[in-house]
């Protein structure tokens, strides 16, 4: 089962699929996909890595290779959770290889297709502000929202969080 949780930053979307995840009854991986490029990037890391602290979570980084360690880690009594794409997709951007990263997409959603058990992707839902001024961040919100799209339309469930209420967009 392949679930998308989308909602935007500090909407409680990570707490509810993480809850969604421990209520599976599942082996729990837990796929990272940040990197602690500061301080406070580092604080946000160990706050969440915190909050799990309580359900049995096994902790894999990766914070580029996702597709491998979904695969690596999937199987039929697990519940993978990966948190977040947009921070993979800006570990991908930040690399300026138009190319590769279209390989590393298309991969990513067949990849996401194949795997037995439970699979929940969480991501920041960006398309709902203003149209951004520089090139890059265009490119993130762009790319982001096609992400999205061709996640939800393979997805067996979707929801939006917002203020920490869950709207089922797609499945039960």
């Amino acid at each position: 089962m392949l679930e998308l949780y989308l909602g935007g930053a500090r909407s409680g979307k990570s707490r509810l699929a993480e809850q969604r995840a421990c209520d599976s009854g599942r082996e729990l991986i837990y796929i990272a996909t940040a990197t602690a490029g500061d301080a406070e990037m580092a604080a946000r890391i160990a706050h969440h890595r915190q909050q799990r602290a309580g359900c049995g979570w096994h902790t894999v980084e990766a914070p580029e290779q996702l597709c491998q360690a979904i695969a690596e880690h999937a199987a039929e009594n697990r519940c993978i959770l990966v948190d977040c794409l947009t921070l993979w997709l800006s570990n991908w951007l930040i690399k300026d290889d138009e190319q590769q990263w279209q390989s590393v997409r298309a991969g990513f959603l067949q990849c996401i297709q194949r795997n037995p058990g439970q699979v929940i992707l969480v991501s920041n839902e960006v398309g709902q502000g203003v149209v951004p001024t520089g090139a890059l961040t265009r490119r993130f919100v762009d790319e982001a929202g096609r992400l999205h799209q061709d996640i939800a339309a393979v997805a067996d469930r979707v929801v939006f969080v917002t203020a920490g209420l869950e709207q089922v967009l797609k499945g039960k």
